[in-house]
């Protein structure tokens, strides 16, 4: 029953008391130094490319702290070269293609996993859509992929500096669409930016959603999230299983259902 009204009704944007909540994400950043030997732990990663993608309004230097974990496991993570994300702007797509393809080429041929933040995670499930071929996984983290921009508190900011509509069917409909590829949603239900059911991505052999107890502008530095992409991104190549969050409990990963 769930299902199908995630399916049927626009989730609302979070409260004005969610929004007030975003603040906490200076805290949960000095969490991750806290929790810093127990994020070391986590798999190893085996060489391949990752490309981390920002949210709205931000640029590579608020995945800095992400892309610098990633690298100390054991990763190649890049960031995506291209600014200041101010949405879907003349030449943003091509220029993230030409970004794919370039980081392949670059790990000899290589598939790229993508990691993208908010809107970052939109355009990370465009780019796998059209270049399956290129990418090994795909995760995102609090990205609206359900509905249209209008169940979060960023749609009057995304057509300010995009120039876009935000009711776009065409623009979204790609990040519906579950990618062909092992696919990872990461969300928390007190986001103060973007509905958390709005994050949900259908599940599957190769798809499922992780929920964490974040804000939306901590989700980049959580130790919880670090630790569950370190994980993902650990698989080895054409194989699968779903996380296991039972390894340390409600208080990092609520069951499902859970509150």
């Amino acid at each position: 029953m769930e299902r199908g009204r995630l399916a049927t009704r626009r989730p609302a944007p979070p409260s004005r008391l969610l929004m007030l909540g975003e603040g906490r994400a200076f805290w949960e950043a000095g969490a991750t130094l806290a929790m810093w030997p127990w994020l070391t732990r986590a798999p190893r990663g085996d060489g391949h490319p990752v490309l981390v993608l920002p949210g709205l309004l931000a640029s590579d230097t608020s995945t800095r702290p992400l892309r610098n974990y990633l690298k100390k496991q054991g990763y190649e993570p890049h960031g995506w070269n291209l600014g200041r994300n101010l949405g879907p702007r003349a030449g943003i797509e091509s220029g993230m293609v030409r970004r794919l393809h370039e980081l392949s080429e670059r790990h000899g041929g290589r598939k790229v996993s993508l990691v993208g933040w908010s809107l970052g995670g939109v355009y990370a499930r465009l780019l796998t859509k059209h270049y399956p071929q290129l990418v090994r996984s795909v995760i995102t983290l609090g990205s609206p992929l359900r509905g249209h921009i209008y169940c979060t508190n960023a749609w009057q900011v995304y057509e300010l500096v995009s120039g876009q509509a935000s009711d776009d069917p065409q623009r979204m409909s790609h990040a519906t669409d579950v990618p062909q590829v092992p696919t990872t949603s990461i969300y928390s239900r007190s986001d103060g930016v973007v509905a958390w059911r709005s994050s949900l991505t259908r599940t599957g052999p190769r798809s499922e959603n992780i929920e964490v107890r974040a804000s939306h502008l901590g989700l980049g530095v959580h130790p919880a999230v670090l630790y569950a992409v370190a994980d993902r991104l650990s698989q080895p190549e054409g194989e699968w299983k779903p996380f296991d969050r039972r390894l340390f409990g409600p208080l990092a990963y609520p069951k499902p259902g859970e509150r």
